[in-house]
């Protein structure tokens, strides 16, 4: 009997743990899909891990409502085709980076420090594919520029 006791408030703890995870309660707020980009500049290889954007909801929210985003991190927006693309900072509390990357992996555009929580559009300036987004001075001090060329599956 005694160890039925000692074992059951064990069990419940770790039991509610489970369902807290399970009903996604502990989960923290980030995308469901991480992989690994890199971008070869004049300066070295630089890695990122990065959520997918990929569906329009995905998009639509993007870093919104984050309060940090760590150094090596970042969101990868995958607009699946070629095209003028618009981004915005309503609801998004860091500055950013904004990495506008052609079809052929090669960087476009770089919109450095954007402003949090600004409604004001940033334009990639010409047909992209993709955009990526890091924390704010990422690209000046990793050395980025476009032309550089960004390695990832959406750019074979």
């Amino acid at each position: 009997m005694r160890r039925e006791t000692r074992f059951f408030p064990a069990f419940s703890g770790l039991a509610v743990l489970a369902l807290l995870v399970w009903a996604g309660a502990a989960r923290p707020v980030v995308a469901a899909d991480t992989e690994i980009l890199e971008i070869a500049s004049k300066t070295g290889v630089h890695i990122f891990s990065v959520e997918l954007a990929k569906t329009d909801a995905d998009r639509s929210r993007g870093l919104m409502y984050r309060k940090s985003l760590p150094a090596g991190r970042g969101m990868l927006f995958d607009f699946e085709r070629d095209q003028m693309v618009s981004m915005w900072m309503r609801n998004t509390y860091i500055s950013l980076d904004m990495i506008f990357i052609r079809r052929d992996g090669t960087i476009a555009r770089i919109a450095e420090n954007t402003e949090p929580l600004s409604e004001r559009t940033i334009s990639s300036g010409v047909p992209v594919r993709a955009v990526l987004e890091v924390i704010a001075g990422t690209s000046r001090r990793l050395g980025l520029a476009p032309g550089d060329r960004v390695a990832h599956p959406m750019f074979r």
